[in-house]
């Protein structure tokens, strides 16, 4: 019992780390009123850092702290803000500039005069804060301070609360990835692995114990267990990696399994020889001895064996959940650290909770359909998507390596055959050995019969260039496609057919900007070609690997508007953060912890950390000629009118530079 209260202990704290990590403010701020004389006083902004962290003053040329007024009531301000503890000042050799840095304390003052018997002041103070290479995005704390008496100063009675601070938050919402995996979860429990199981287990628990509660008690804790199976070995992996590395090798072991050609491979024969097992090749199995093992342990009675039942359930299931369970984690780990352990939650709770509803209700189980030949044909339908899935993967790899193997026309036929056949399948017209003879076709069927064959009608088009908005998120670029019909459309390099030109931009054999827009993919580069054309930059964050990204491009960038602001009043600058192309060694970066980056990505990834505080993909920048951010910077967002009206705002800003 000691054993398993140490399990559920664990698991609180690292719910508790986790959830404290993610809200938990990088500098706690208080401000105080200092009398100077007269009508003079001072007012100090004192702000406690986090352990680890660090953040900055109000005159480095990065990531400076910055404090804004709004109009004073009852008083004037005294010169700028300063800060009144010294920042420790050093030269940075990759932004060549100094910076002043605070850790563990920052104090800032403004000094003012009154001018009746009270006043008020009220501002705001935005930081960057970072702890080793990782960086936050900005935060910011709004104030309110009252000055002498309070029944006297205009336009407020009392002190406000202070505000907590506001994050940015780029991206989609995680929700959308709870969502997802709940839905992998229940479409678990229909696989042949899982589904039989159910009334067997809940049948189980119900007569094996003296009475319906101690059933239900003992069925809710199995599916605990099952929770905790799924869950607790991820999460001890990444926050493992993450106390002794910290954020930036926990991101950077998701970045390689999302990039890197070996995982990606692997996962494309792993979900191979899944689907050949789901046609019926074969059958994948786990070692007996282990499945053996955990199941003589489920024999012994009380929380023990419930736990080794679960464990069992885990083994036995792993053909049908196996590929499930690593395209949940892989669609997750293009997020924060944490998403893949609550998405994995999400995941098994929903794997998990007909044990519990059912052993709850027993009455239930015997609505349920019975086992037969339609779990079958799950499984098999579960291989055509698993076929499908698993080149997404290969793909990947082929991008980010430019192996050129897999061209989007290549992509979108094996798509559209797959899912040509799933249909013919769904209707009878297509049979494996282990399929039993289709006499009638239900409603079912049909209908998904023509969501298939629907979808690989909708991808035909594609095949000539088609943007096919819908999957521009899952397709390889159109640049590689050979044919098109309007080659107009094609994503093609800044200076395409032009061999000169190409050798001039760095990259621009292996590296493409969409619908013919030309730009850079050095940053160093594209900000002297910004400056010596009197253009803001446009920064575009982004990845080979990126869906999002695509998304962007296909239904924001595509407008005709947004392009010509883009082709006419920026200079752009692609920072590709996955690409795993190496530069030359004239051009190698070494961080600050002696870890000397090679490739494209690595080097682009490490300037948008540390240069922007920016973690995650795709995120947009508008600089000036000095590389300040001229406007708050911009994520995913599918909203075309406000993309079309954040580009505007950082030309209106650039002009008012000059």
């Amino acid at each position: 019992m000691k054993f398993f209260f140490r399990i559920a202990l664990l698991a609180s704290m690292l719910v508790s780390l986790l959830s404290a990590h993610a809200q938990t403010q990088t500098v706690a701020w208080e401000s105080s009123v200092k009398e100077l004389g007269g009508s003079s006083y001072e007012i100090q902004f004192k702000g406690k850092i986090l352990p680890g962290w660090h953040t900055y003053d109000l005159h480095s040329d990065v990531s400076s702290t910055l404090v804004e007024f709004e109009e004073p009531a009852g008083l004037v301000l005294d010169g700028e803000p300063y800060e009144v503890n010294a920042s420790q000042r050093e030269y940075d050799d990759i932004f060549e500039v100094e910076i002043g840095t605070y850790f563990d304390e920052i104090i800032l003052g403004q000094k003012v005069t009154l001018e009746g018997e009270g006043g008020v002041l009220k501002g705001n103070i935005n930081w960057r804060a970072c702890e080793e290479n990782n960086c936050n995005s900005p935060e910011d704390w709004e104030f309110e301070v009252v000055i002498g008496n309070p029944d006297a100063a205009p336009a407020v009675v009392e002190a406000a609360d202070e505000v907590e601070p506001v994050r940015e938050n780029g991206g989609k919402s995680i929700w959308s990835l709870i969502i997802e995996a709940i839905i992998w979860g229940f479409a678990a429990l229909v696989t042949p692995c899982v589904f039989p199981m159910i009334p067997m287990t809940v049948s189980f628990f119900m007569k094996g114990s003296g009475s319906p509660a101690a059933g239900r008690f003992k069925a809710a804790m199995y599916g605990f267990f099952i929770v905790m199976l799924y869950t607790l070995p991820i999460a001890a992996i990444i926050l493992i990696t993450r106390l002794v590395g910290g954020d930036a090798v926990t991101a950077d072991i998701f970045n390689w399994l999302a990039t890197h050609w070996l995982p990606n491979l692997i996962f494309f024969i792993v979900f191979m020889v899944f689907a050949a097992s789901f046609f019926g090749a074969f059958e994948i199995t786990l070692p007996s001895w282990m499945v053996n093992k955990s199941d003589q342990n489920a024999d012994k009675g009380g929380l023990v064996g419930i736990f080794f039942m679960a464990l069992t359930l885990v083994l036995v299931s792993f053909s049908c959940t196996g590929p499930i369970v690593g395209s949940v984690l892989i669609k997750s780990t293009a997020g924060e650290f944490w998403e893949p352990i609550v998405t994995m939650m999400a995941f098994s709770m929903a794997f998990a909770l007909p044990f519990t509803i059912f052993a709850f209700f027993p009455s239930l189980l015997k609505n349920l359909p019975k086992s037969g030949g339609w779990l079958g044909s799950v499984k098999v339908v579960l291989g055509f998507i698993e076929v499908a899935l698993g080149f997404k993967f290969l793909s990947m790899a082929d991008q980010t390596y430019h192996w050129g193997l897999l061209d989007r026309e290549i992509y979108l036929a094996i798509w559209i055959v797959v899912f040509t056949l799933l249909g013919l399948y769904l209707l009878g017209k297509l049979r494996f050995a282990h399929d039993d003879e289709l006499k009638h076709v239900t409603v079912t069927r049909l209908a998904l019969s023509i969501v298939s064959l629907s979808f690989a009608v909708y991808m035909v088009p594609g095949m000539f260039g088609a943007p096919l908005k819908g999957l521009s998120g899952y397709l390889p670029p159109l640049h590689t496609q050979d044919f098109v019909i309007n080659p107009d459309a094609v994503a093609a390099a800044p200076a395409a057919g032009n061999t000169a030109a190409a050798q001039k931009i760095k990259y621009a054999d292996i590296l493409h900007w969409p619908y013919e827009l030309n730009g850079y993919f050095d940053m160093a580069q594209a900000e002297e070609a910004a400056k010596a054309a009197g253009k803001p930059l446009f920064v575009d964050i982004t990845g080979i690997s990126c869906v999002n990204c695509r998304e962007m491009e296909a239904r924001v960038w595509s407008d005709p508007r947004v392009q010509q602001i883009l082709r006419e009043d920026y200079v752009l600058v692609a920072l590709y953060t996955d690409d795993k192309t190496k530069v030359e060694k004239s051009e190698w970066i070494t961080t600050e912890g002696g870890k000397v980056l090679k490739d494209i990505g690595r080097i682009n990834s490490y300037i948008a950390q540390t240069r922007f505080g920016v973690n995650g993909q795709p995120n947009y920048l508008l600089l000036d000629n000095e590389g300040n951010q001229l406007v708050p910077m911009r994520a995913y967002n599918l909203d075309v009118d406000a993309y079309i009206d954040f580009l505007k705002r950082g030309v209106e800003e650039y002009k008012k530079l000059k």
